[in-house]
């Protein structure tokens, strides 16, 4: 009880309010405006954490990333440009809404729907991670191999449409981790006599420019042919129905609320699938249940909130992974997860025995977080609403002075300024040709403990190949990693076969129809 105590009087001192509180506004700021998201924001300001306490980086952090989850309805409702993946769904009906001049309404359901989707799944996260850490002390190196191989494999699905790309590119990341000095030989390893690599290559570099700095590419690409949704002039309404949410609006729809989070926190805490999948598994259930069908898709504020409420509970259920396992289940986590280890700590079930004040400050700190989301969004609704109109001329420059001055900071290194520009193109690439860049980046984080794991298996058992079959938990968890890789090449080769059988059809109609042309 004293370290409860404890824990929640450091998330109040006036320094964590104050970051937590910073966060969200900077979150909801950066997440309305498109192509910046929670993972590359939280990337690009890990190196002003440096000088920080633990407990107020990670409130910081936690903050920026909440905050941008709801950032994405704003340019979704106005634009009908996601300013985050997960607000897809929600552009379905909050557009349609604004073209009503309804704009400000379906902004306070997509607020509302967000701080009860994000409140819900902290309340859980808090109730059943410490009893499940506690499960998962009882694991060795033989089942923390085994989990970790096999939420590579699961998420290697993430961000491409083949899990082959998947694979190689968690493998690259596994390799790129592996640079720098080989922990039992004390050997240099990959590092070409490059005295900078001895230590590896800084998670900050690589982020910045594997998340941030390709997407800057991207967008530069694509800045001359813009949307045309942003020439169109965003008018509110004047009437206070028009612009306000009504309580009687607001609890009419609580099931899918209900349902929407539910939804969020199972996706949330399974590795690999992300928030966009909870947002639209919400978005078609609500639909199926709805009474009024018809409305979705024309300006629902139901299609509203199924979206944002599931999206938002991801946020705190994804902890979940983390904090018992130490594996992070998408990439904002993994980016928390460097986070945790700049500031010298191993998330993992050790961390409620070792830094349970530090827990439970974390958790007060993602509590005030739901509730500064709600004020902010509330009062600054739109002052928000004026990031989409920023010019990419202006965003951009901005952009790479920050991803330069990030990857600097950390060593005050210029090397690390190289690295950041060099994977700054591999991502750019790997976007173009279908790799999962999220897929390396957690393979380059999961790496050194993949690798530890594995030697200690070797070590203990003395070099018994059979190792893992005298280890029943896993020996399951390697069946299970290989048949989620046989079932997704089989379902591979059906989708091919019937495609082909589709392109063949196809010829021999047009075939046909040739030959009764010249018939007639």
């Amino acid at each position: 009880m004293e370290m409860i105590i404890a824990g929640l009087l450091d998330a109040i001192s006036p320094a964590s309010l104050m970051f937590v509180l910073l966060g969200v506004a900077i979150g909801v700021l950066i997440g309305a405006i498109p192509g910046i998201n929670g993972p590359m924001a939280i990337a690009l300001f890990i190196p002003v954490t440096y000088y920080m306490s633990p407990l107020t980086a990670i409130g910081f952090l936690v903050g920026l990333n909440k905050g941008a989850f709801f950032g994405g309805a704003v340019s979704a409702v106005l634009l009908r440009t996601p300013g985050t993946p997960e607000a897809a769904a929600t552009a379905w009906d909050g557009y349609p809404l604004t073209q009503k001049g309804k704009g400000e309404k379906a902004l306070r359901m997509a607020l509302y729907s967000s701080v009860a989707g994000d409140f819900i799944s902290t309340v859980v996260l808090i109730v059943i991670a410490a009893p499940l850490a506690a499960v998962a002390l009882f694991m060795g190196p033989a089942e923390i191999f085994a989990l970790i191989s096999l939420a590579l494999t699961i998420i290697a699905g993430i961000g491409t449409n083949s899990i082959n790309r998947g694979l190689m590119a968690a493998a690259f990341g596994i390799l790129i981790g592996l640079i720098g000095t080989e922990p039992v030989t004390a050997l240099p390893r990959l590092t070409f006599d490059i005295y900078q690599l001895g230590s590896g290559l800084s998670l900050i570099p690589v982020a910045i420019g594997l998340l941030a700095f390709s997407e800057i590419l991207l967008q530069l690409e694509k800045f001359t042919v813009k949307g045309g949704a942003k020439q169109a002039a965003i008018v509110f309404s004047s009437k206070l129905e028009d612009r306000l949410l009504s309580f009687r609006e607001f609890f009419k729809n609580i099931k899918t609320l209900l349902r929407g989070s539910l939804i969020g926190i199972g996706v949330g805490a399974m590795p690999g699938l992300g928030a966009p999948v909870a947002s639209f598994m919400s978005y078609d259930q609500a639909m199926k249940r709805s009474k009024s069908k018809e409305e979705f898709g024309k300006g629902s504020l139901e299609g509203i909130g199924a979206s944002e409420s599931a999206n938002s509970a991801v946020v705190g259920a994804s902890l979940i992974p983390l904090f018992v396992l130490g594996i992070p289940g998408n990439l904002a986590v993994a980016m928390l997860m460097g986070a945790f280890m700049i500031h010298g700590m191993q998330p993992g079930p050790l961390m409620f025995k070792e830094n349970a004040q530090l827990m439970y400050g974390i958790y007060g700190s993602l509590l005030l977080a739901s509730l500064f989301l709600l004020l902010i969004g509330r009062f600054g609704l739109r002052y928000f609403c004026k990031a989409v109109d920023i010019p990419g001329v202006i965003l951009y420059p901005i952009v790479v002075f920050t991803c330069v001055m990030g990857a600097y900071l950390g060593k005050s290194s210029m090397f690390d300024v190289g690295v950041m520009l060099l994977f700054g193109f591999i991502g750019y690439y790997m976007r173009k040709f279908d790799y999962s860049y999220v897929a390396f980046l957690i393979g380059f984080i999961l790496a050194p403990e993949w690798e530890r794991a594995l030697q200690q298996v070797v070590i203990i058992s003395e070099y018994d190949t059979f190792m893992f079959f005298q280890r029943p938990v896993a020996m399951g968890l390697m069946a299970l990693t290989l048949f989620v890789i046989v079932r997704t090449f089989w379902n591979n080769i059906k989708d091919g076969r019937k495609k082909q059988l589709e392109e063949e059809e196809e010829v021999a109609t047009a075939a046909a129809a040739v030959g009764e042309h010249k018939g007639d």
